[in-house]
């Protein structure tokens, strides 16, 4: 029996045949996944780890509810996570929003742990849903969790029939537990990605949900992500991706639709968004390893300081480091509590004398308007121009006028 979304949707087909993407988009693929296994093996202390995962995750819960209109910035999002933040009866919504996101994202995660990757069914994805609505005033007719039962748009986008969308659902359901997506062994993550993508864009065409369809589409890409191993750290950044280009996410989904269901530029444009958002991992954690074999060499160095002037030395070339850049003479001695303790009732020949013991050491260097710990001296198998430049300068994060925290290299 023929049903009407073939004839509404005819690009609702369930295949896929990536035969005709070009060459850089399978290169793509193969970074991605090669970085991904780098970060889930990556060596951190517990403390470091545990800061990038959070900033990752409040990137990622901050894109997946701002492409529907949250505008919690980054740092109240932090905040949030944290249990932190005291938003106005108004705004109370917004951090609601946030924290079904990290709930759904947690129990996602905990599942893998605990039961390994499983398949995908409509009672998962409805459980998704009602998730993501949880404790939300919600338009009349709309209930978490249940299929809808009336058409619905979003912009000029007419989404599939609602009488079929459980079928479309048993459908999609079992295309993606299906032989096209079981990966040949060595690359469960390319497949996984691919699986993400695809997930995500046929979702959105269904739009099975009287609300929350885009974050939910959004959480499945996480169960696929982590389900194929990608660390949890970068499973929320196709979500970012699409956050921060989102005229270009909406024309590819728009796209993909008008072309007859061609979804290969929007998967060469997610893949390529993904692969970049993990260079930019890739550095964080490289910077993060630096300065700790960086501080080891220190104090290596100064291998059990016992004088009070040792000490104190330690402690400057310490703080030095930490602050990521060039720092004036002047505020040396007020650059950190620590420093300006050591430093309190002591003269500014005081801090000439360390200075001058750590240039002698050659740990620091003299540069134009103050002094910078010498780090690029352990980069001893990176090319001179990467030497010189401290790996891509460092990293720091930094927050803005706006909340947005950036992560600084």
């Amino acid at each position: 029996m023929e049903r009407d979304y073939e004839a509404s949707h005819p690009w609702i087909t369930f295949q896929i045949d990536l035969r005709p993407a070009s060459r850089e988009f399978w290169i793509a693929l193969g970074e991605a996944q090669s970085k991904c296994g780098h970060i889930a093996r990556v060596p951190l202390r517990p403390d470091v780890a545990d800061e990038l995962h959070q900033v990752y995750l409040a990137k990622g819960i901050r894109a997946t509810t701002a492409i529907e209109g949250n505008t919690l910035t980054e740092r109240e999002v932090r905040d949030q996570i944290e249990g932190k933040l005291n938003l106005p009866k108004s705004r109370e919504y917004l951090g609601r929003e946030v924290t079904n996101i990290l709930h759904a994202a947690n129990a996602i995660l905990n599942e893998i742990e605990e039961l390994g990757p499983q398949p995908l069914t409509i009672d998962t994805l409805t459980r998704f849903n009602r998730m993501v609505l949880e404790k939300l005033t919600l338009d009349e007719g709309t209930i978490p969790g249940a299929i809808r039962t009336y058409p619905a748009g979003v912009g000029a986008y007419r989404c599939a029939p609602h009488e079929d969308c459980e079928y479309l659902l048993t459908k999609l359901c079992g295309w993606l537990n299906g032989p096209d997506f079981v990966p040949k062994p060595g690359y469960e993550m390319v497949y996984g990605i691919i699986k993400s993508i695809v997930a995500h864009v046929y979702f959105v065409w269904i739009h099975p949900f009287g609300d929350g369809n885009g974050r939910t589409a959004r959480l499945i890409e996480v169960k696929f992500l982590l389900a194929a191993g990608v660390p949890s750290a970068a499973a929320h950044l196709l979500s970012n991706h699409y956050n921060l280009t989102r005229s270009e996410y909406y024309r590819q989904l728009d796209q993909a639709s008008k072309t007859g269901g061609n979804i290969i530029p929007f998967i060469q444009y997610a893949v390529q968004g993904f692969v970049d958002q993990l260079r930019e991992q890739i550095n964080v954690i490289k910077y993060q390893q630096w300065q700790t074999s960086w501080l080891n060499y220190v104090h290596d160095v100064f291998d059990n300081p016992t004088t009070p002037a040792q000490r104190r030395q330690l402690r400057l070339i310490i703080d030095l480091s930490r602050a990521g850049g060039v720092v004036k003479k002047r505020d040396i001695a007020r650059l950190t509590p620590e420093l300006a303790e050591n430093y309190a009732g002591k003269t500014p020949k005081t801090v000439t004398r360390d200075l001058n013991a750590l240039l002698k050491r050659d740990l620091i260097a003299r540069k134009e308007g103050g002094y910078q710990a010498k780090m690029e001296k352990i980069l001893a198998f990176l090319p001179r121009g990467k030497r010189d430049s401290g790996i891509e300068a460092g990293i720091k994060i930094k927050e803005d006028d706006s909340g947005q925290l950036s992560l600084l290299f």
